[in-house]
């Protein structure tokens, strides 16, 4: 009985870890199935192998990805890694002008 003790918090560490592991591999996999599901024709996408593309069809399984002008290929929507945000997308305009003001102003010397 007194090895059982022994090893009890052990195992109770290693049953945590395993859980929150488990948690997080679960999140990861919803993040592609919503991003698969989100997939529109005319969106930027990059492949599990680093090509880029852009998306000219889409079926159940698969998506056509132009990837230079008149080029079209097919992939499995499971080597779709993730989509590209239009340029400024997610950022206010202020924001942006904030940063190029900040970009143009000359450096002093203190």
């Amino acid at each position: 009985m007194e090895q059982l003790v022994v090893f009890l918090p052990l195992f109770v560490v290693l049953g945590a870890f395993m859980f929150f592991a488990s948690r997080r591999q679960k999140r990861a996999m919803q993040a592609t199935i919503d991003l698969h599901e989100a997939l529109r024709i005319g969106d930027r996408v990059h492949t599990t192998s680093g090509l880029q593309g852009t998306i000219t069809a889409i079926t159940e399984d698969t998506v056509d990805l132009e990837i230079a002008p008149g080029v079209v290929t097919t992939w499995m929507k499971l080597a779709i890694r993730d989509r590209e945000e239009p340029e400024g997308a997610g950022r206010d305009t202020s924001e942006a002008e904030e940063l190029t003001a900040n970009e143009t102003e000359p450096l002093t010397a203190d």
